[in-house]
């Protein structure tokens, strides 16, 4: 009796998924016929890999971002959300510091408000280098110390000086405030260091904003740095990347791209168009010279393509340029997730970059 009622339900599970199998073949079917592009994906379980560490193990089991769906409509809004995500990040960062000891300064860098962050040892050679930092967050949140969290993890595990700028960010200061800041802190440090003991990096809009600025530079004929760090840069605000749409709801921080992360885009750009490439670089032109480039994304990131795209993009123009692709690791959590050996990894090998590039 036992056994007919199992078969009888394995039956009926045959029988939906014999159902569902063929609806979703003729949804597939009446898609393809609009747009031969398109694939619909059936529905299915992503189980928790089993191939990374028990700390980011834990945030994937976790709930998805539901902030990420909200979208402010006022400039109020926009304000109020900054706000409590800026108490947020001091929460963050003050068990990041406890972790990472290091000796945070504020400073006026050419009229741009900066932290010099400063490890408690620096490597022998990597005395005479300094890195710019350029925060993520949209080109809206994570201002203020807030935004240290990825400076203070590179000065504390590469054992590096970090200077992090406080770039202006939208709704107040849309583009190009960001860029124009990030080459004025340049300039200015480019008073006390070479240009080849100078490294610039950043995550997410702060990679984007970093491979900007070399843009930037390199067609005012200012003198480039030694070395870049794009890290899951956001290199284009306009969607085009395959895991934009691949990466939806997998990656655990970004979620998707229609929520807040596009409002935060248009926040961003304003008239200009997403595709300029001092706002998506990946536009660029890079055979007219772009410095060593290291970049960094996960197999969960939304932004693995954009990291892709920029790494084809730096080898087809002959750049030195590596990529790192960490297992199951979604959008800038080796930032996020500072308490896993992944975050030190990626860390490491980033300043081990730095040093190898830059100048002695």
């Amino acid at each position: 009796m036992k056994r007919n009622t199992i078969s009888k339900v394995l039956a009926m599970v045959a029988v939906v998924i014999s159902i569902q199998t063929a609806q979703a073949q003729q949804r597939i079917e009446v898609q393809s016929s609009n747009n031969k592009a398109s694939r619909l994906v059936p529905a299915r379980i992503i189980p928790v890999p089993s191939t990374v560490s028990p700390e980011l193990q834990t945030v994937i089991a976790s709930p998805l971002n539901a902030t990420m769906r909200f979208v402010p409509k006022t400039v109020e809004e926009w304000h109020d959300l900054v706000a409590k995500k800026a108490e947020q990040d001091l929460v963050h960062l003050a068990q990041l510091r406890k972790l990472c000891p290091t000796d945070v300064k504020i400073s006026i860098t050419g009229g741009v408000k900066t932290y010099l962050v400063t490890p408690e040892s620096v490597f022998e050679d990597s005395t005479n280098h300094v890195l710019i930092h350029l925060r993520g967050g949209g080109y809206v949140f994570n201002s203020g110390e807030g935004g240290l969290g990825e400076a203070i993890l590179m000065a504390y595990h590469g054992k590096m000086k970090v200077i992090s700028v406080d770039y202006r960010m939208a709704p107040d200061f849309p583009f190009p405030a960001a860029l124009d800041d990030a080459v004025t802190v340049y300039n200015e440090v480019l008073k006390t260091y070479k240009p080849t003991n100078i490294g610039i990096f950043g995550t997410s809009a702060g990679g984007g904003l970093a491979a900007a600025t070399v843009l930037k530079l390199r067609d005012l004929n200012i003198p480039l740095p030694g070395a870049v760090g794009l890290g899951t840069p956001w290199a284009d605000l306009a969607k085009t990347g395959d895991t934009c749409y691949t990466n939806e709801y997998i990656d655990d921080v970004l979620v998707e791209y229609g929520g807040l992360l596009e409002a935060c885009a248009k926040l961003y750009t304003g008239s200009h168009d997403m595709k300029d490439p001092f706002i998506s670089p990946v536009y660029g032109d890079f055979t007219k010279g772009f410095p060593p480039t290291i970049l960094t994304s996960g197999t969960r990131d939304m932004f693995l393509s954009d990291t892709v795209r920029m790494h084809r993009k730096l080898r087809q123009a002959g750049a030195d340029a590596d990529l790192q692709v960490f297992e199951g690791m979604s959008h800038a959590q080796y930032i996020l997730v500072f308490t896993s050996p992944e975050s030190k990894e990626a860390f490491q090998e980033i300043a081990r970059f730095f040093r190898d590039h830059l100048g002695r």
